[in-house]
């Protein structure tokens, strides 16, 4: 492919043997071209700091646990955002909702998927009794049959980007616009809601340490990427430390 990381030449079949990991992405062949650069950055680095390790694996590993610490969130960062994300706390909170998903394929170029949902997003907001009509009409799941019924849904039933603004809206509310995952754009509607129970913060501190920590490191391993690529001679691709499985 024509593409080299300061001076080295990476293989096509590097490649191919990391499309499987990301058959579940927009572009698999961007995602693993993206992966084995990276990659071959973070070695190159454990190379010159020399960094040992029993495959490369470990070496990456050992490679962002020497240059890469964070800092533990205190108690008072946990409580903040305990208060501040009381949604992410509650359990046994349900919602009954339906959506209309518009897939993304590759012969289907996304500004026109994006500019559809939004038309049709346009004619709910106008006339919301249409919804099971355009679901039928349009939705590449199979919900569409039943007017995009997706029935009660509990926290974490659904992925995150997904769940996160479904147990945002209120009963009978149109998501104000359309929502973006792996498997396409959706246009969501909750019809009900359940209220749950705020956990005590005693009993969720520790886990709001862990997430908080976790969330700290990546965003930590973000920015040394981009140092890292920023430094290195990229040749054949314009990369950036984000765009990364790496980093997410």
């Amino acid at each position: 492919m024509g593409i080299s990381v300061n001076g080295v030449e990476i293989d096509d079949r590097q490649i191919e043997q990391e499309l499987p990991h990301h058959k579940g992405t927009p572009n698999p062949l961007k995602a693993s071209v993206h992966e084995v650069v990276l990659r071959t950055v973070l070695l190159q680095e454990a190379d010159r700091l020399g960094i040992a390790g029993a495959d490369d694996d470990a070496r990456v590993e050992a490679l962002l646990t020497q240059q890469v610490s964070v800092p533990q969130a205190d108690e008072a960062a946990c409580l903040t955002y305990y208060r501040n994300h009381p949604d992410r706390f509650t359990r046994g909170a349900m919602v009954e909702a339906r959506h209309i998903l518009f897939q993304v394929t590759p012969t289907v170029p996304l500004d026109l998927v994006r500019e559809t949902a939004e038309d049709i997003l346009a004619a709910l907001r106008a006339a919301p009794e249409r919804f099971g009509e355009l679901a039928a009409q349009y939705s590449n799941c199979p919900s569409g049959a039943v007017g995009g019924s997706l029935g009660q849904l509990s926290r974490g039933d659904c992925v995150p980007e997904f769940d996160d603004v479904l147990f945002r809206l209120g009963e009978n509310e149109l998501a104000a616009r359309p929502i973006e995952t792996r498997f396409g754009l959706h246009i969501v509607q909750v019809l009900r809601r359940i209220d749950g129970s705020l956990l005590p913060f005693e009993t969720v501190k520790s886990q709001v340490a862990a997430w908080l920590a976790t969330a700290a490191l990546q965003r930590g391993i973000h920015q040394y990427l981009q140092i890292l690529v920023g430094r290195a001679r990229i040749e054949g691709i314009t990369l950036e430390g984000s765009a990364t499985p790496l980093v997410q």
